[in-house]
Parts: C-alpha cells; sequence; structure tokens
C-alpha cells in the first residue's frame, strides 16, 4: 500500500473527508461517486484551481466535484466536443479539410468548412456517426505542451492529441471522448451547428432555436473583420506591434456610425415614435442610444431620451427571488401601468410628470422633471425590458420600432479557439464596476451567475421581437481592457471562491498584446462608457 493523504472532497451534494491513495487521479475519486450523483463529472476543482479530472493529489488538497452546470465545465465540455467535431470532419472529408469554429449560435457553435463549403445533407449526416463512432471508442485526450510566442512574451501552448490527429486548445478537455454524450449536428446558412446542451439541464438537448437575425449579425462581424485584415487574435498582435492599430480604431468605429446612421434612417423611414432599447450586461446601450439620438436629429428627429429605471415600483412592492433578495431585474419590478400611461401621454403631447427614483429611499419622486413634448415626438427608451412586449402591452404596436444591443464576439484567438461573447461582456463589467462602483473583480465574477440568470429570463427570450440588431463591440477592445483587468484578476488570491474564473481569465487576456494609448479612442466610443472619458457619461 502506498502513502495515504486526506482531503475535503464537495461531491456537489456533500462535503465529507476522504483519504486516497497519494498520486491517485481525481477521475478515480469521481468514479467512486458517480452513481450517487446527478450528472457526469467532467471536471474538478482542486484548491479552488479548475483542473481536468487526471490531475493527480499529492497531498491534503481541497476537491470539489464539477459536472456542466459550472461555467467552467461548460466551456470544458463545448471545447471537447468540438475536437471530436473537428476529428470526425477530417476523417470522413481528408485530414487537409479545415474547420473554422465561428461564433455560438442557436443553442450551438456555428462552424464553417474549408471557408464556407456547403455539405450535403448526408455528409453533414455522415460526420455526425463518425463522432458517435468517436464517443463510443472513448478514446483518451493527450496533452502535451510547446513553447511559443504569442501575446507578450514566451508561452506554453496546450497540444492535445486525439488518436493520430492533434490541435491546440487553450482551456481544459475531458479526459476521454466517452464524456461528450449528448450532441447533434444542423447542417446551417454556410455552415454547420454542433448543438450541445444547456448547462442548466446537461443530459439532454435543448428545444432548437433558429435566430436569424444573430446569424446575419455575426456575418456582418466577420465581414468587417476581413475588411480591417483582423480575423484572429494573432492578426489584431500583428497590426498593434506594426503600428496600424491606430488606422483600425478608426474604421471600427466608422461601422459602428455608419451602421447606427443606418438604424435612424429605417426608424425615419418608417415613422416610428417609440424607439425601444434592450440588451444584456455591458452591451453599451447607453452610449448607442445616445449616439443613435444623434443621428435621428440629422434625420430631423427631435428625440426624447428616456430609462425605465425610474419607473420601479416601491420598495415594499418589489418581488423577491427564491432566496428571499429583492429582485430587481424582474419586469414585475416596473410600474408598467404609470409607464403605459406616460408613454402614451408624451405621444399625445401632454404634459407630464416624470418620476425619478430614489434608490436610497426605494420610492418614487414627482415634480423634478415635468415634460411639455409635442405631439407625435419620437421617444427613445432604454432598459432590459424593452422586447418584452408586457413592458408596453399599452402602447399601439405600429408606433414601437425594437432593438437588442450586445457586443458579439466574432475575433477568435484561432480556427478552432473561439472567445465567447460572455467573456467580452464580463471583463467590459470588471473594468466599469472598479472604475465607477469601486467593486473588485473578485465581486464582479461573484455576481455574474446571478447577472446571466437574469439575462436567461429577462432579456435572451426576446432578442427575436428586434427589429434591428447592433453589434456593439469593437474588434480591438479587448487590447484596450487588457491593461485594466490584469492588476485586477492578479489581486485575486487562491483562497476566493472567484480564483479560478480569474486563472482562466487570465490566461485568455494574456494573448493579447497590449494597447497602452488611450488617447486614440474617440471619446464617443462604446469602450469610453467602460474605461471612462466618454462624453456620454456624468
Amino acid at each position: 500500500m502506498g502513502e495515504k493523504v486526506m482531503i475535503n472532497l464537495n461531491t456537489g451534494q456533500q462535503t465529507i473527508p476522504y483519504e486516497v491513495e497519494k498520486g491517485t487521479a481525481v477521475l478515480e475519486i469521481a468514479k467512486e461517486f458517480q452513481a450517487e450523483l446527478p450528472y457526469t463529472i467532467l471536471a474538478a476543482k482542486v484548491n479552488n484551481k479548475v483542473e481536468e479530472l487526471t490531475k493527480k493529489i499529492e497531498k491534503f488538497s481541497e476537491v470539489e466535484l464539477l459536472d456542466m452546470r459550472h461555467p467552467a465545465t461548460n466551456f470544458i465540455y463545448q471545447r471537447s466536443a468540438t475536437f471530436i467535431f473537428i476529428k470526425a470532419v477530417q476523417d470522413v472529408l481528408g485530414p487537409d479539410t479545415r474547420v473554422h469554429v465561428e461564433n455560438s449560435l442557436n443553442q450551438g457553435l456555428y462552424t464553417e468548412i474549408n471557408e464556407g463549403q456547403r455539405l450535403s445533407q448526408k455528409v453533414v449526416a455522415q460526420i455526425e456517426e463518425r463522432m458517435r463512432q468517436i464517443v463510443q471508442e472513448d478514446i483518451p485526450f493527450k496533452l502535451e505542451f510547446q513553447s511559443s510566442e504569442e501575446g507578450n512574451g514566451n508561452m506554453q501552448i496546450p497540444i492535445y492529441s486525439l488518436g493520430d490527429t492533434r490541435d491546440s486548445y487553450y482551456g481544459l478537455m475531458v479526459p476521454s471522448t466517452g464524456y461528450i454524450r449528448y450532441f447533434g449536428l444542423k447542417k446551417y446558412g454556410n455552415g454547420i451547428i454542433l448543438r450541445h446542451p444547456d448547462p442548466k439541464v446537461p443530459n439532454r438537448m435543448p428545444k432548437y432555436r433558429d435566430d436569424r437575425k444573430l446569424y446575419a449579425a455575426f456575418q456582418e462581424a466577420a465581414e468587417w473583420g476581413e475588411l480591417m485584415g483582423v480575423s484572429y487574435v494573432r492578426d489584431l498582435n500583428s497590426k498593434i506591434a506594426s503600428g496600424e492599430i491606430k488606422q483600425i480604431i478608426q474604421i471600427s468605429e466608422a461601422l459602428h456610425e455608419k451602421k447606427i446612421a443606418q438604424i435612424a434612417d429605417m426608424i425615419a423611414r418608417q415613422k416610428k415614435h417609440v424607439v425601444l432599447i434592450t440588451g444584456p450586461s455591458s452591451s453599451g446601450k447607453t452610449t448607442f442610444a445616445n449616439r443613435l439620438c444623434i443621428q435621428l436629429r440629422v434625420n430631423g428627429i427631435d428625440p426624447i431620451y428616456l430609462g425605465t429605471d425610474d419607473y420601479f415600483v416601491e420598495r415594499d412592492q418589489t418581488p423577491r427571488d427564491e432566496n428571499g433578495n429583492y429582485n430587481f431585474e424582474d419586469i414585475d419590478c416596473i410600474d408598467l401601468d404609470l409607464f403605459n400611461r406616460d408613454m402614451n401621454a408624451l405621444l399625445n403631447g401632454e404634459r407630464v410628470d416624470l418620476p425619478t427614483f430614489d434608490f436610497t429611499a426605494g420610492t418614487k419622486i414627482f415634480g423634478q422633471r415635468i415634460l411639455q413634448p409635442r405631439k407625435g415626438q419620437t421617444l427613445v427608451i432604454e432598459g432590459i425590458h424593452g422586447l418584452n412586449k408586457k413592458l408596453t402591452e399599452g402602447i399601439p404596436n405600429a408606433e414601437k420600432f425594437k432593438i437588442y444591443v450586445s457586443p458579439l464576439t466574432q475575433l477568435n484567438v484561432n480556427e478552432h479557439n473561439r472567445i465567447p461573447t460572455t467573456d467580452a461582456r464580463m471583463l467590459r463589467r470588471m473594468v466599469r464596476d472598479h472604475k465607477y462602483r469601486n467593486y473588485s473583480a473578485q465581486k464582479t465574477i461573484s455576481a455574474w451567475l446571478s447577472v446571466r440568470k437574469g439575462e436567461d429570463k429577462n432579456i435572451f427570450p426576446f432578442s427575436g421581437e428586434a427589429d434591428a440588431l447592433f453589434n456593439s463591440v469593437h474588434i480591438y477592445e479587448l487590447a484596450v481592457l487588457k491593461k485594466h483587468v490584469y492588476p485586477l484578476l492578479v489581486a485575486i488570491t487562491q483562497e476566493e471562491p472567484e480564483f479560478s474564473e480569474a486563472v482562466r481569465l487570465l490566461k485568455f487576456i494574456r494573448l493579447f498584446k497590449s494597447i497602452d494609448d488611450d488617447s486614440i479612442i474617440p471619446n464617443n466610443s462604446v469602450i469610453r462608457e467602460f474605461i471612462g472619458g466618454s462624453i456620454f457619461m456624468k
């Protein structure tokens, strides 16, 4: 018998002391408890750092078993499924076939083969069947490292092998292909969607949802990237190193302005008088709304800019979540009757006493904003419930123009490693939280799951209602955010629960060369909403 070590083991249902032989892989521990757990264990936290199940225990450790419901493990599942998909494509179509993993779409990952080669349904079915064979064979993912220079300085690049197929991935994998039991392929547009489970329900495939507007927005973002010669992180780093980044920034900002002008033109042509703007956290909605108002004025329209936050119900009427805390993101937080009465009155040119919500006292205050508009004057309304029909059910549909704003990241690390849009948004929020609210990165990460939960309920289900979608991402922005987020992430210690997520984000942000001179970023840029210096922020 070998030397024994103790661990504190958190199975997700209980925490117990547990003795193992020194050098035991977490995989062996997970096997002992898997039958008692609801979902397949895919990874583990060892001393607060997410590790592959092949991680060996050498000393006393805190070990937490993770299934797909954990955000980091969700990415591990997607990454492992992606490698299986790429191997299956190359097994069916030949080893020189190029696979591009583009972006998330329709509850899956949108991919293209040989830059948009259209495949028959029969070939797609053959690829899916090959994937199922690979899963059935339960082939191990083998890891080695090689040196490379990316971002700033030397890096050790992880190279995974799956049979005779080798590929680099900037993240962890499951131990073997047999762990990836739920997936599907769907022919779509110029490519294939690799579908995977929703992390909230890891043991079944979700109902398919087609979002053509998101597909069009991602395709447009890809075209913008090609226009600037930036499709991958290495391209952006090259532009920064060569001194061409100032021109890239100017082109990216000009593309934003052109798109906003096009949306304003649509509103003017359709003679809409109620413009509703929504989007998830850190989308840059405030900057977009202000720039849209300017473009509406160019069209001879004098808009009134309003937010829905001043229409919160009184504090004692605010709904609570399952933990008994105030739920300020639920639509029932809005005084819908008052909101609809006031908006209709403004449209009719009536004098209205608009409320101002005192968040400290938890009450609406009147008499501070009395407005006398012209009849038919356009209202631009920003709020997270803007696309929910319930918010404006008292306003005629013919008056409404709905806009969804989100930073849809098309820039990827390389052909097979995508950058999740959620990561880009969280880094934006982290910088803004620190600058304007004096929050630590730890606090931003801690709150992120709750933010995402609110978005899943109140924002994402209504994105398909939009008349226009504005992609607020800038292809250069992560290189700007790097210098702001890096010290915040480094400050999170291993003892803090958010450490593992900080480690993941640090590995990611290190891939970028930094844009150190903020003066080359215009003061009306959406990025200024987060790093400071915006002409639209008080």
